[in-house]
C-alpha cells in the first residue's frame, strides 16, 4: 500500500535551544539529535528546512563577551562573527551523516521585491531537488529595524508559507501551551489542539531568553501567520527533538488527507523534471506512519491550518512587504473590494504617507462624515446634476485595517485625486497612470471573521486593538507589520520562551 506523500517541514530553533544561556557554549547533544531527526525526515522523502537562530549567541562565546550588548553595531558585528561558526557547526554535524546543507540569510528587503521573492522560492525548490537541507537565518549583519522580520519565529512562518510547507515545528523550552502557568497553578492543563487562535484562552507570563528577542507570544504570532497560509503549526520541546517523528506520525494519522492534498503544491511551482534525489528517496523509503507505531504522541500544541489559506501573491502582499503609508477608504469602496473590484479614487477619504507609486500601503476603512460625503459628491458630479450622498451600511467597524495594497499613485497624487471620479484624473494631474488608486490584483484583504494575524510589539507591551485611528494611530504603527499586535489573547507558558532572532 502506498504511504503518505512527502511533506514540507520547517523546524525553527531559538538561541536558547542552540547555546547555553550562561556559558554560551553550543548545546551539542541537542543539536546532534536535531541533525539526526532532520536527516531521518529527509531520507523519508520530506522537504526539510531548519530556521536557526544563535549567531549572536555563538559570537558572544567566540569573543568572550558575557552579556548581549544593546548597541546595534556591536550586535551586528557579533552576528557576523557568530554566523560563520554557527553554519560551520551545522555543517560539521550534518557531514557525519553525509548530508549536504545550504545557508540562506534573509532580510525583509530580500523578499520585498516580487522577483526576488520568486527567486528565493525557486532556490528552495532546487535545493530540495538536490537533496539539500537549507539552514535559514535572518541576516543580522545587515538588518536594521526597517527591514527586520523582528524575530525568527516570524521568519520561520514566512519561510513555511514561501515553500508551501505542510508543517512548522516551533521548538522551545516548554512542552506546549498551558491554560495557566503550571509552575504556579497545579490545575493547569495542556492545550493540545487549537482550532481558532482568536478563541485561545491561555496565559503568557514570561518573555524571551536573555540571548534572544522572542518569547511564547511571538510563537503565537508565527502560528497565526503560518496557519493563515495553510501550515499546521506545532509548539514542542527542543531538548527532545526525536519527538518530532512521533508527533509527525500522529498528525499524518489524524489529518493525513489534508496534508496529502497540500504536499504537492510547492512541486507544481516548477516545470516537471526527471526524478531527483528527494523524489527518489520518497519513492524508496518507508513512510513515517508505517515505521512508527501510533501511540499517544508526546506533549505538544498543534494549531490547525485555515481551510482556505492565503497563498502566493496575496500572502506576499499581506506579510512580505512593509507598508509605507495608509489609504483611508469609505464603506462603499470596501464593499467594492470585497466584490473583487479595484480601488477607485472616488472611494478614498484620506491618505497618509509619504509613499511612492508601487509602494505597499495599509487600507483602512473609515466612516465618511456627512459634510465630507456631500463635498465628495459635488466634486465627482461637477458639471452634472448632483445626486444625494448614499449612506452605505457598515461592513466593518470604522478605523479598521482591512488589507494591504500596492499603490498606483504616490501619496501626494492620491491626496489630489481622492473623492474624484477616474475621468477627472487627467484634468487634476495632467496625466493618467491608471483609473485605479490600486488595482484589484494588487490588493489583498484580511479575513473579516478571523481578523488579521497579529502579536504584541516589543515597543508596546500593553496589547492594543488591531484597529488604527486614521489621524492619530496610523503614524505610530507605520513601521509595524500586522504580525506585531495581538487582540484578545491571554497566553501562558511553563517557562520563558526563547529567541527568535540572531
Amino acid at each position: 500500500m502506498k504511504g503518505p506523500r512527502p511533506l514540507g517541514i520547517v523546524i525553527k530553533l531559538g538561541t536558547s535551544s542552540i547555546v547555553d544561556a550562561t556559558s554560551h557554549e553550543p548545546l551539542i547533544a541537542t543539536l546532534s539529535l536535531i541533525v539526526e531527526t532532520a536527516v531521518r525526515l529527509r531520507k523519508d522523502g520530506h522537504r526539510v528546512v531548519i530556521v536557526s537562530s544563535g549567531a549572536i549567541g555563538v559570537g558572544l562565546r567566540r569573543m568572550d563577551v558575557e552579556h548581549r550588548p544593546k548597541h546595534l553595531a556591536k550586535l551586528q558585528a557579533l552576528a557576523a562573527i557568530g554566523q560563520c561558526r554557527l553554519i560551520g557547526l551545522w555543517d560539521s554535524l550534518f557531514s557525519h551523516l553525509r548530508q549536504p546543507i545550504a545557508q540562506i540569510l534573509l532580510t525583509r528587503n530580500d523578499i520585498a521585491d516580487r522577483t526576488q521573492y520568486l527567486r528565493a522560492q525557486n532556490t528552495f525548490a532546487e535545493l530540495f531537488d538536490m537533496g539539500v537541507i537549507p539552514i535559514v537565518n535572518e541576516n543580522d549583519t545587515l538588518a536594521v529595524e526597517e527591514i527586520r522580520f523582528g524575530d525568527n519565529d516570524t521568519l520561520s512562518a514566512i519561510t513555511a508559507a514561501m515553500i508551501h510547507a505542510d508543517l512548522l515545528f516551533l521548538m522551545t523550552d516548554v512542552d506546549c501551551l498551558y491554560t495557566k502557568n503550571p509552575r504556579q497553578h497545579p490545575d493547569a492543563e495542556p492545550i493540545e489542539v487549537v482550532q481558532d487562535i482568536n478563541s485561545l484562552e491561555a496565559d503568557i507570563s514570561t518573555p524571551g531568553s536573555a540571548l534572544g528577542t522572542g518569547g511564547m507570544s511571538t510563537k503565537i504570532v508565527a502560528a497565526r501567520l503560518a496557519t493563515s497560509a495553510g501550515v499546521t503549526t506545532v509548539i514542542t520541546r527542543s531538548s527532545t527533538p526525536g519527538n518530532l517523528v512521533q508527533i509527525l506520525a500522529h498528525i499524518q494519522a489524524v489529518q493525513g488527507s489534508t496534508l496529502q492534498q497540500k504536499s504537492s503544491s510547492f512541486a507544481s511551482l516548477l516545470t516537471a523534471t526527471a526524478p531527483t534525489a528527494s523524489t527518489a528517496a520518497a519513492a524508496a523509503a518507508p513512510s513515517l506512519s508505517s515505521s512508527v507505531t501510533l501511540t499517544k504522541p508526546p506533549l505538544h500544541t498543534r494549531f490547525l491550518p485555515w481551510p482556505e489559506p492565503v497563498r502566493d501573491r496575496s500572502f506576499w502582499i499581506l506579510h512580505g512587504l512593509a507598508p509605507h503609508g495608509t489609504i483611508f477608504i469609505d464603506q462603499g469602496a470596501y464593499q467594492a473590494l470585497v466584490e473583487r473590484a479595484g480601488l477607485l479614487p472616488v472611494g478614498v477619504v484620506d491618505v497618509e504617507g509619504p509613499f511612492s507609486e508601487n509602494d505597499a500601503v495599509r487600507i483602512v476603512v473609515v466612516d465618511r462624515k456627512p459634510a465630507a460625503a456631500a463635498a465628495a459628491s459635488s466634486k465627482s458630479t461637477e458639471g452634472a446634476t448632483a445626486t444625494p450622498a448614499v449612506t452605505m451600511p457598515s461592513l466593518v467597524a470604522s478605523d479598521t485595517e482591512v488589507g494591504r495594497a500596492l499603490a498606483r499613485y504616490s501619496s501626494t497624487e492620491i491626496s489630489r485625486i481622492k473623492g474624484h471620479r477616474s475621468r477627472d484624473i487627467q484634468g487634476i494631474l495632467g496625466y493618467v497612470t491608471s483609473e485605479y488608486v490600486a488595482q484589484r490584483e494588487h490588493i489583498s484583504l484580511f479575513r473579516r471573521k478571523d481578523s488579521r494575524p497579529t502579536s504584541p510589539s516589543p515597543r508596546d507591551k500593553i496589547r492594543e486593538h488591531y484597529r488604527v485611528s486614521p489621524y492619530q494611530k496610523a503614524a505610530s504603527v507605520a513601521s509595524e507589520s500586522p504580525l506585531h499586535k495581538v487582540e484578545g489573547l491571554s497566553l501562558s507558558s511553563a517557562s520563558a520562551g526563547e529567541d527568535a532572532s540572531g
